[in-house]
C-alpha cells in the first residue's frame, strides 16, 4: 500500500514537473517567436529602404510584390504541388538534379520553385524544369499563411540551410511533408 501510494505520488510529481516544463518551453517559444518576428520585420524594412538605392533590393521587393498573383494564376486548386525553395543560385544548382528526377518520375506533380535572392531568381526565372517560379515573400505569419494556402504544396523541399520558421510551422500544421536537402 505504501509502495502504491509512493508510486502515485511519483506520477503526480512527474506530471507536475512535465507540466511546468511545458509551460516554460511554451513561454520560451513565445519569446523566441516575438524576437524572430521583430527581426524579420526589421530585415524587411531594411530591404525596402535599400530598394530605394539598390537595384538588387528593388528587384527583390518588386518580385515579392508579384508572388501571389503568379501563384493564383499558375496553381489551380486540384494541382498536386511539390515546392522547392532555394535561397539563391548555388542552392538551386544543388537541388536541380532532384527537381529533374522528380519531373521525370512523377510528371503528375506541378513543381513550384521559390527563391529568396534576386541572383537566383533573375538567372533561373525561365527554368523549364519548374512549372511556377517566384520569390518567397518575407517570413511573416501572414505571408506564410497566404503562401501555403494558395500554393497548397503536398511536399516542401528546402535546399541547403534555408529555414523559415513561419513557413515551416504553417506547412507542418497543414500536413505538408517537409524535407531539407544538402
Amino acid at each position: 500500500m505504501i509502495v502504491q501510494c509512493l508510486a502515485n505520488y511519483h506520477v503526480i510529481v512527474d506530471d507536475a514537473v512535465n507540466y511546468q516544463l511545458s509551460i516554460v518551453n511554451y513561454q520560451l517559444y513565445t519569446v523566441y517567436s516575438i524576437v524572430y518576428s521583430i527581426g524579420i520585420f526589421i530585415y524587411m524594412l531594411g530591404v525596402i529602404c535599400a530598394s530605394l538605392v539598390s537595384k538588387k533590393a528593388r528587384k527583390m521587393v518588386e518580385g515579392i510584390a508579384h508572388t501571389y498573383s503568379i501563384l493564383k494564376a499558375e496553381i489551380k486548386p486540384d494541382d498536386r504541388v511539390v515546392w522547392f525553395h532555394a535561397a539563391s543560385l548555388g542552392e538551386f544548382e544543388q537541388g536541380r538534379p532532384l527537381m529533374e528526377r522528380l519531373r521525370l518520375e512523377h510528371p503528375e506533380y506541378k513543381i513550384l520553385l521559390t527563391f529568396f535572392s534576386p541572383s537566383g531568381y533573375e538567372v533561373r526565372k525561365n527554368y523549364e524544369g519548374a512549372d511556377v517560379i517566384c520569390y518567397l515573400p518575407f517570413d511573416t505569419i501572414g505571408n506564410a499563411l497566404s503562401f501555403i494556402r494558395i500554393a497548397h504544396p503536398e511536399i516542401a523541399i528546402f535546399i541547403k540551410y534555408e529555414f523559415w520558421k513561419n513557413y515551416l510551422t504553417i506547412a507542418r500544421h497543414r500536413g505538408v511533408k517537409l524535407y531539407s536537402v544538402s
